[in-house]
């Protein structure tokens, strides 16, 4: 099986170099052997679990979350019911930012389209940003 580099294996999973770094110092990936010049030599499992790890950055999972999907794919004969759980939890998540970012372009659009393209002193965007008792959504 050949080694190979953490620059090679930055490269072919999509995480940089001292992302790689940060997930052997936490614990998602399990510290490589060492080359003769102490150099990282990692094995095609890992490059797999780096890419693992991205896509699941990709999407928006946390760490911990990460970290137990992690430990269920090491374990791949016990149940899904975990996986599947933390992956609901996230699109929830997801649903709710949906609807919070649809609330916030509604604002935005309000805001907008109330400019009368005049001076500023009659300026719908400067008046609404200035009062936020002027919204009409409620948002964070």
């Amino acid at each position: 099986m050949k080694k190979i580099t953490i620059g090679e294996a930055a490269r072919q999973s999509g995480v940089k170099v001292p992302t790689v770094r940060y997930y052997e110092s936490i614990g998602l990936l399990a510290a490589p052997s060492r080359s003769e010049g102490n150099q990282r030599s990692f094995e095609p499992a890992d490059v797999s679990r780096l890419a693992f790890i991205r896509h699941a950055r990709e999407l928006g999972f946390e760490i911990e979350a990460i970290r137990t999907l992690l430990t269920l794919q090491d374990d791949p004969h016990q149940s899904c019911a975990s996986a599947d759980a933390i992956a609901k939890a996230r699109l929830i998540e997801v649903e709710q930012r949906i609807r919070s970012l649809k609330a916030l372009k509604a604002e935005l659009e309000t805001m907008v389209e109330g400019c009368g393209h005049g001076r500023v002193d009659q300026c719908r965007v400067i008046e609404v940003l200035a009062d936020h008792g002027q919204c009409t959504h409620p948002h964070h």
